[in-house]
């Protein structure tokens, strides 16, 4: 279970660098089409709404019965599901500046060592009980990383659909 997570984190982020790496400075800072992010804003909600997992995890948790995976399936029907437009929570809004890519790439290493590190020394079964997402009720730890590499692969596409268009520009 651990080396699977493990081993989805890393080619994960291996997708999402190389995503970041395809974009120029100015096309990373583009707006493809009115009502659109950048690539960068996209990049920097991937930032803010994977950070702060070693604390999640170091918070209140407890032993859950059932499996650790039970809402992965669930998760992926959503994300996955192209045809829903989603609406970021406020929290995780990116401000609409000039992204550095640099200094993107460097807060993506930076989550992706955080991530490795959860899911090689938590307990992946356990719930956490600080922080939960409205519909699906509290995750595991598994869970929690899992959703944060299913919010990351959903983004991807969104990154290679911008790409497209920055690029004609």
């Amino acid at each position: 279970m651990k080396t699977e997570l493990q081993k989805n984190v890393i080619e994960t982020f291996k997708d999402l660098n190389h995503k970041l790496a395809s974009f120029s400075e100015t096309e990373l800072n583009t707006v493809p089409f009115e009502g659109s992010w950048t690539a960068g804003q996209v990049i920097q909600h991937l930032i803010m709404g994977c950070s702060g997992f070693p604390k999640m995890c170091a918070g209140k948790t407890e032993k859950k019965s059932g499996k650790p995976d039970e809402k992965v399936k669930d998760i992926e029907a959503l994300f996955f599901n192209y045809d829903i437009k989603m609406k970021s929570p406020e929290a995780i809004i990116p401000s609409n500046i000039t992204y550095n890519k640099n200094s993107l790439a460097l807060s993506l290493l930076k989550i992706e060592k955080e991530l490795l590190n959860v899911s090689e020394t938590c307990d992946l079964t356990l719930t956490c009980l600080d922080f939960e997402i409205p519909g699906f009720g509290k995750f595991t730890i598994y869970e929690w990383v899992s959703f944060a590499l299913i919010h990351i692969r959903r983004h991807l596409s969104q990154l290679q659909t911008i790409g497209k268009v920055v690029t004609e520009k």
